[in-house]
């Protein structure tokens, strides 16, 4: 196994590869290495942030891995704006249970300028309760990235794109990402593994999120939904063993970010929650269109796993 360095978040690309080929035997020992870096930037907390699907489905993007693409038959709602009650329902819910953040999903790769402003008055209505507040939102010009940050938006979800999508470019993604981080926003991009990608993948993957630094960085494991290219995809090899490697590989490479543990947590990790102890984010109640655990059992999860959630809204 790789010998322990100070300098964790230097790990050239084949140190790299060495984390995700750890034997099983000596994961303890990777976990407790991750684990290290984890509790110096992160001490004892847990976040937790909740997702509401504001709007969903007929998405011109082709991500083969998603149920509202254009390449998806799922059976999934879709409409073009949540209802306010339930978007607000959802804030309160946040507010209420003192979790860290409110996360907004909207299905599409570009919106107008009135569709935007749409959503703006909706920020502004949430941020007066004081919730932290992240978007998914595709690719916005400067001047809707300005009307959104100017309504209080603190955080946009941008991630990289994989060989699945074949709509946008990584160039761009990282170019919007820039433009972002240049208005002033906080990013949140992380990846999907178990998509037929290779060990190299993701490790290249991680090495792009490093450039970047974002302040949260989300992995998710697939779920595959039927309907979806990927919807009869072969998960074998996504073993807790083999996610437990990836996670504490992002934490020794972007140790100083939001390690997320995000979709597919509760089918991975299932019984084995305290193995999860190099993260510091995860969701509750749902990703988009799979379900999740509840709050009640997620916070359970976090102190029966000797950790305290988060207080950040208002």
């Amino acid at each position: 196994m790789h010998t322990t360095k100070e300098n964790d978040p230097f790990l050239s690309r084949e140190e790299a590869l060495s984390i995700l080929n750890t034997p099983d035997d000596q994961l303890d020992d990777l976990i407790a290495r991750a684990e290290k870096l984890r509790r110096k930037y992160k001490g004892n907390h847990v976040s937790i942030h909740i997702l509401t699907n504001a709007r969903s489905g007929n998405c011109s993007q082709d991500c083969a891995y998603c149920a509202q693409s254009c390449r998806s038959t799922a059976d999934i709602e879709k409409y073009k704006w949540v209802s306010d009650e339930k978007l607000y329902k959802d804030n309160d819910f946040v507010n209420e249970h003192h979790l860290s953040r409110h996360c907004i999903g909207l299905s599409g790769m570009k919106f107008t300028d009135e569709e935007i402003e749409e959503l703006a008055e909706r920020i502004r209505a949430m941020k007066k309760t004081g919730t932290h507040l992240c978007c998914s939102i595709g690719f916005l010009t400067e001047k809707q990235a300005r009307m959104l940050y100017d309504a209080g938006l603190d955080r946009i979800n941008h991630a990289p794109p994989s060989h699945i999508c074949s709509t946008h470019t990584f160039d761009q993604r990282v170019e919007n990402i820039h433009m972002l981080q240049k208005i002033g926003f906080e990013i949140c991009s992380g990846g999907i593994i178990g998509m037929g990608e290779s060990k190299e993948d993701v490790v290249d993957m991680l090495m792009e999120l490093r450039e970047i630094q974002p302040e949260a960085l989300p992995i998710n494991f697939l779920l595959p939904i039927k309907g979806t290219p990927l919807g009869d995809k072969d998960i074998s090899g996504l073993t807790t063993e083999y996610c437990m490697k990836v996670l504490c590989l992002a934490r020794l490479m972007v140790p100083q970010s939001d390690i997320r543990c995000a979709a597919g947590r509760e089918v991975y990790f299932k019984g084995e929650e305290k193995k999860l102890s190099v993260v510091d984010s995860i969701f509750a109640s749902g990703y988009l269109t799979a379900d999740g655990q509840g709050i009640q059992d997620t916070i359970k999860t976090i102190e029966d796993a000797g950790f305290t959630y988060e207080i950040e809204s208002a």
